[in-house]
């Protein structure tokens, strides 16, 4: 159920052959990615940006919380956290400090299918059980977006959570892609908007970006909030938010 810990460490690089926005250095603002998910980055880089990728080296298997948008929330802040410290230790790039403002983007998302968090499956027969829970049923992506402003040190973050329903998969599907791997080594255990999986999705109440892991209306909207200056979201807000999330994670 739990995601291995990554081995990486703060791996810098650049992501600008990626993208289609302007020369990074006429850009009014920095970006950094917090992620070493090809989604994440190909996502970011279709919405028109030039960034750096820079992985946080955490054990999420150590921060553990009973309700899924509570530890996502935590996960993808003890990633900003840990870039931080390396950023300050010396590691990438510390011009975050210029004229021109540099954001720390750290998301995380987990499945919730019949009740339960599904993180990245341990073995194929985790991914295999996964899969079978979705047929003919439903699941729920629940990612959470944390932007870090570097240079002013404020934060914006929220939750965006698209619902997936199925048809029947078939043993046949499941088996084929349980024994390829390369499928099933995502959050929920499946590649959700891979081609081959698409025929058994009946309807997705959300985007496609965000079941990949990067909601791209909410992260547009922090990045602006950002940008503006605005401080992190009150308490209220997040108790609010959780709260409205549980009343769908209880239908």
């Amino acid at each position: 159920m739990h995601r291995p810990v990554q081995n990486s460490s703060a791996e810098l690089c650049t992501a600008g052959d990626m993208a289609s926005g302007s020369n990074n250095n006429s850009s009014p603002f920095k970006i950094i990615l917090g992620s070493s998910s090809p989604a994440r980055r190909q996502i970011l880089s279709d919405m028109g940006y030039e960034f750096t990728v820079m992985c946080a080296d955490i054990d999420e298997e150590a921060i553990r919380r009973e309700k899924p948008e509570e530890l996502v929330k935590a996960l993808a802040e003890a990633k900003a956290e840990a870039i931080k410290l390396k950023l300050n230790d010396g590691c990438g790039d510390r011009d975050w400090s210029s004229d021109r403002p540099t954001l720390l983007i750290t998301s995380d998302q987990v499945k919730v299918s019949k009740g339960m968090i599904r993180e990245r499956p341990m073995s194929t027969e985790e991914a295999r059980e996964f899969i079978k829970a979705y047929s003919g049923d439903r699941a729920l992506a629940v990612n959470y977006v944390l932007v870090t402003n570097l240079s002013t040190g404020g934060t914006k973050g929220g939750w965006d959570v698209p619902e997936i329903y199925f048809h029947h998969i078939p043993d046949e599907f499941i088996e084929e892609v349980v024994k390829e791997g390369g499928m099933t080594c995502v959050a929920g255990g499946l590649r959700l908007m891979h081609p081959s999986a698409l025929p058994f999705i009946k309807e997705l109440v959300g985007t496609a970006e965000s079941v990949r892991g990067l909601p791209r209306e909410l992260t547009e909207k922090l990045i602006r909030e950002s940008l503006e200056g605005a401080s992190g979201c009150s308490q209220n807000v997040v108790e609010t938010a959780s709260s409205l999330l549980r009343e769908r994670l209880l239908q």
